[in-house]
């Protein structure tokens, strides 16, 4: 007879509430999570992917609500319990102790079996014991953990690494890196992931899929990083707001941006019948009640048989125009709202200076250290794509392209040429002025006007009275962005553009790049931009 397997239990989330200072940042959200699933949760920054994921790893308790989690859990955001004379071999020890307890208690058991006899008592609980330690250690891997944890070392970029490296020698990158090794090499039931593939190159981002696509248990993590989404998940939860709350939508992130523009599509739809409707009862109720209204001058044929017929007709008209304005008082109602227009580039801004030609060319461009360029031509409507390991200078290159530093070598840039560059980390002049404010005076009121911040998506209402000096470094950037697509140069330098965006932001500034006006440079890590990109590429190599 076959032992029976036990199957491995859910992650549950019942009615979660949680408020952070005057904020409810999650508001009744439940969760079910079983095994082989593996749930991505998007949504803007700040809609509370990682608050969820304290609660859901015991990390921070909610105001109301409860959750139910297998008693082997693993949260990549908890901090490693080692200080930072701890070397690397102190981690990985740590992370096989589960695995290699399974192992030692298997032969314990399996030597008690062989000195009991089968019609003994003992035997069956016995038995019983062994199968649970067996089925534990198989999900495991236990007996390959030792050769698994080299090969998880090495594809996540640290096989190199002496074990005797202390922690408090390594990189910052180096030590998350390791925090999400020593979470695959335990392999727990459920796994919790709060952007893993920060400090991930493409190899390093590429093996991590392989891995937790192979976890038999369950798993919840927030990224965003499409092409992890992408290659990864079998449902999505989209925690931005919605009348029901959040939304989970099966498959992965194809799958769900198959389904938003299906959705995109019937609420346009429904929206231009409605308006189509709308207008058809206005013209109903106003004009036809007009039309044949009592007081109206009769034609000579309706003179005979109007005192006949004339209540009659009356009567109908008077009906008809009291449904067309019941109707329009539900439509009024319950009417859909016109779909948020999606992020573009304003066409109209941009002057006729970049029309045809080389906007920037560089011969034998040198910034010593940073960057080394042969010979570029950035051309007028051109799109290129800088690519590149870290230190390869793409950031640097940029710099250079809007004169921002000076590089050895020849650079040659059109007379007049106006330029824009969205930097890593984007500095105001004035920090004490209000992101409103600070936004009119850049572009000058009739511009701002004709563009609204609050239209392009990229701040949120309740942060435009902020001051600027007070903003993160991800809503600076999302400032000096929304200055750019309300006002686009004939260069626009942009690096890492993606950065601190959501998914459906990042696609619709994707969409925007395709079709913006002038030329457009940018350099990105964002393996899903730069596989979907249309235009030129240039890979950067280490100078």
């Amino acid at each position: 007879m076959g032992r029976i397997t036990m199957p491995q239990p859910p992650l549950l989330a019942h009615d979660l509430v949680r408020t952070l200072g005057s904020r409810r940042v999650l508001d009744g959200v439940s969760l079910v999570a079983s095994p082989g699933h593996r749930i991505g949760l998007i949504g803007e920054n700040g809609v509370g992917k990682s608050t969820l994921l304290r609660l859901l790893s015991g990390v921070d308790e909610p105001d109301a609500g409860r959750v139910e989690r297998p008693a082997d859990l693993g949260f990549l955001h908890q901090e490693m319990p080692f200080d930072a004379e701890a070397a690397i071999a102190d981690v990985l020890d740590d992370a096989l102790r589960e695995a290699r307890e399974d192992l030692v208690e298997l032969e314990r058991l399996s030597e008690e079996l062989a000195r009991t006899p089968q019609d003994s008592p003992a035997y069956a609980a016995l038995l019983e014991a062994y199968g649970g330690r067996l089925e534990r250690a198989e999900e495991r891997e236990a007996w390959d953990a030792d050769r698994r944890a080299a090969l998880v070392l090495d594809g996540l970029g640290l096989g190199t690494l002496a074990n005797d490296r202390t922690l408090g020698s390594l990189s910052g990158g180096q030590r998350g890196r390791l925090a999400l090794a020593a979470l695959l090499v335990r392999r727990p039931s459920a796994l919790l992931l709060d952007e893993p593939t920060n400090h991930l190159d493409d190899d390093a981002a590429a093996f991590l899929e392989e891995q937790v696509r192979g976890l038999p248990g369950v798993v919840v993590l927030a990224s965003h990083d499409r092409a992890f989404l992408d290659a990864v998940c079998t449902d999505l939860i989209d925690l931005d707001p919605a009348v029901d709350g959040p939304v989970r939508y099966g498959g992965n992130y194809s799958a769900y941006l198959s389904e938003k523009n299906a959705e995109r599509e019937r609420w346009e739809r429904r929206y231009a019948e409605e308006q189509q409707e709308l207008a058809a009862l206005r013209y109903s109720a106003a004009v036809t009640a007009h039309v044949v209204a009592p007081n109206r001058e009769r034609r000579d044929n309706e003179k005979m048989g109007y005192g006949h017929r004339g209540g009659r007709v009356q009567n109908q008209i008077s009906r008809r125009v009291r449904n067309a304005t019941r109707r329009l008082e539900e439509l009024g109602r319950t009417q859909a709202g016109a779909p948020p227009a999606p992020l573009r580039f304003q066409h109209a801004a941009l002057a006729k200076e970049s029309a045809d030609g080389t906007l920037v060319a560089l011969r034998d461009a040198r910034v010593p250290g940073r960057l080394a360029v042969g010979h570029l031509d950035v051309s007028a409507t051109e799109r290129l794509l800088v690519t590149g390991g870290n230190g390869a200078g793409k950031s640097t290159l940029l710099t250079v392209l809007a004169g921002r530093i000076a590089a050895q070598g020849e650079v040659r840039r059109r007379r007049g040429l106006t330029v824009g560059l969205l930097a890593q980390d984007s500095v105001f002049d004035r920090p004490e002025r209000t992101v409103r404010d600070t936004y009119e005076l850049s572009l000058g009121a009739e511009r701002a006007e004709a563009v609204p911040l609050d239209s392009l998506g990229l701040m949120h209402e309740a942060d435009l009275d902020k001051a600027v000096g007070h903003l993160s470094v991800g809503q600076r950037r999302r400032l000096a962005l929304a200055l750019l697509v309300a006002h686009p140069p004939a260069l626009l330098l942009l690096d890492e553009p993606t950065n601190h965006l959501s998914p459906r932001l990042c696609d619709e500034l994707e969409e925007a790049l395709g079709t913006g006006p002038g030329t457009i440079v940018v350099a990105s890590h964002d393996r899903w931009l730069r596989k979907r990109w249309q235009g030129r590429e240039l890979r950067l190599a280490p100078c």
